[in-house]
């Protein structure tokens, strides 16, 4: 078995509470039901998630829960994220996971800070769009991630094709509405920004998305392999992180697109580690 060299900036955990319980939460979350209510959708635990690194040459992860309507249900799979990133120091960075329109989100995102967490994700909003009113809620979570230089991760995803569980955001306008109010927060655009790279070919989205990083979770899903070449050619190949959506898709996968188009080795293991490794030396979190 070869060393585990890689970052996995996109991962999911679940507690075994959740998985032994699925259909109970099924019924408390219909985005949960829409994502997990099929028993093929996979959840894996924190050392299930540490097998599969090693068995995918991941070296480290940063790994979160599911934004759950209901903060309580956040709080609890907050605490396992933090108590697995413990147990695991050395491989796995936590993310705190929380719904940003949830009376006490604000304090969550202290409270997860305080007990380790390295940034806030993946966070998304399912079932509405992005506006002011969320943008109002989401400023002391960014002014905290800010004053702690600590990222903030969303979920994104293209406004065209298929619709697929968990498919939401009908617009790009949207995340540009949320970079142009939070310009300082490093933010990090899940599932290629949806797209939205594509615009930083016009100078003012260029200079608005300074400090916009993208990864490339469910890739092999949605995009042929050639969105390698293309997005680091146009946002530059520096911001691409590696993110695998695990247990979605594996790691490995990621490398193989990367490599099928990348002739330069030093770019695709920019890309799969040293991308996210030289982003959180900078932020202090490694």
């Amino acid at each position: 078995m070869s060393t585990p060299w890689m970052i996995d900036i996109h991962t999911h955990l679940f507690p075994d509470w959740v998985q032994a319980n699925r259909w109970e939460y099924v019924k408390r979350d219909k985005v949960f039901k829409e994502i997990y209510g099929n028993e093929k959708a996979r959840m894996v635990t924190a050392k299930e998630t540490i097998e599969a690194m090693n068995d995918q040459e991941v070296a480290r992860s940063v790994v979160f829960g599911f934004p759950w309507k209901d903060q309580g249900i956040n709080q609890n799979h907050n605490d396992y994220i933090l108590d697995a990133a413990k147990e695991f120091p050395d491989r796995l960075i936590p993310f705190a996971c929380l719904n940003p329109l949830a009376p006490g989100a604000p304090e969550e995102t202290i409270r997860c800070i305080e007990r380790g967490a390295k940034g806030v994700g993946e966070i998304a909003f399912y079932d509405r769009i992005i506006d002011e009113e969320v943008i109002d809620h989401l400023r002391p979570i960014m002014e905290t991630l800010r004053d702690a230089r600590l990222p903030f991760l969303i979920h994104t995803n293209e406004p065209i094709g298929h619709i697929y569980p968990g498919k939401s955001m009908k617009g790009l306008k949207e995340i540009e509405l949320l970079v142009k109010n939070f310009p300082e927060n490093v933010i990090i655009l899940a599932h290629w920004g949806g797209g939205i790279l594509f615009y930083e070919l016009m100078k003012e989205i260029k200079a608005l998305f300074n400090h916009v990083y993208y990864d490339t979770a469910a890739s092999p899903y949605l995009y042929q392999p050639e969105i390698f070449k293309i997005a680091g050619e146009v946002i530059g190949f520096e911001r691409i992180l590696m993110g695998s959506d695990f247990p979605l898709l594996r790691p490995q996968r990621y490398y193989q697109q990367a490599t099928s188009v990348l002739e330069n080795e030093e770019i695709v293991r920019g890309i799969c580690r040293e991308n996210a490794l030289h982003l959180f030396k900078r932020l202090e979190i490694l």
